[in-house]
């Protein structure tokens, strides 16, 4: 049976799953956190090590502001209100994206919440926020091009965000939509996609199990036989 060590979520529909209700986008946004706590639970009850969840992508400032005031607000509202559960749950909170665009107070925020969740070594959330792959491949390029070396494959990969962390064995994608939209696309090289139908706010523990259940069936060759 395959081992899990780590899964990363697309949480695509929310605002669409506002819409359907006949209520607003930000209501779909607000319903959407109640999944990723399900999510969180279910992925610490299968011992899975690492969950990378998209958040919040570098092409997502196109978005009316207030929506992105509220996504914000609501973030920090949410790591205010619980962070001490996240700790009491041995879970390890790490950003991964471009911070020094968000103001002080949220950077502050999640410098905090990574600090003192630091030594916790349960589920590892890793929060993607203003996160886009070729933003992130061409930091880490220009870093490698100062050395003025040869680069090779390790190289590339210990200077990405998710550097010390495994690449994902599953990926999952909500909200009926086929496609990686600037998502660890050096990470998912040999991840099993699943792209589900489901609204991020109606993706339940029930279609987790599902998708976790048949990963761990997969035959998985790598390019071999």
């Amino acid at each position: 049976m395959n081992k899990i060590n780590h899964v990363a979520i697309i949480m695509d529909g929310n605002g669409r799953w506002g819409y359907k209700k006949k209520k607003s986008r930000n209501y779909g946004h607000r319903e959407g956190l109640n999944t990723v706590k399900k999510i969180i639970d279910e992925s610490i009850n299968n011992k899975i090590k690492y969950l990378t969840l998209f958040a919040f992508s570098t092409e997502n400032w196109k978005r009316p502001k207030k929506e992105i005031k509220y996504l914000f607000n609501l973030l920090e509202a949410f790591l205010h209100k619980k962070i001490n559960d996240l700790i009491e749950k041995n879970i390890k909170l790490k950003i991964i994206g471009n911070k020094k665009i968000f103001s002080n107070k949220l950077k502050s925020i999640l410098s905090n919440s990574e600090r003192i969740t630091k030594k916790n070594n349960g589920l590892q959330i890793n929060l993607a926020l203003n996160y886009g792959f070729k933003e992130e491949l061409v930091t880490s390029v220009n870093k490698l091009i100062k050395t003025k070396k040869k680069v090779f494959e390790k190289d590339i990969s210990n200077n990405l965000y998710t550097f010390n962390i495994p690449d994902p064995d599953i990926l999952i994608r909500t909200g009926n939509t086929k496609r990686l939209s600037n998502f660890m696309l050096w990470q998912i090289a040999y991840s099993e996609i699943f792209f589900i139908k489901k609204l991020w706010p109606d993706f339940s523990k029930k279609d987790y199990k599902k998708i976790l259940n048949t990963y761990y069936k997969t035959k998985r060759n790598f390019g071999g036989l």
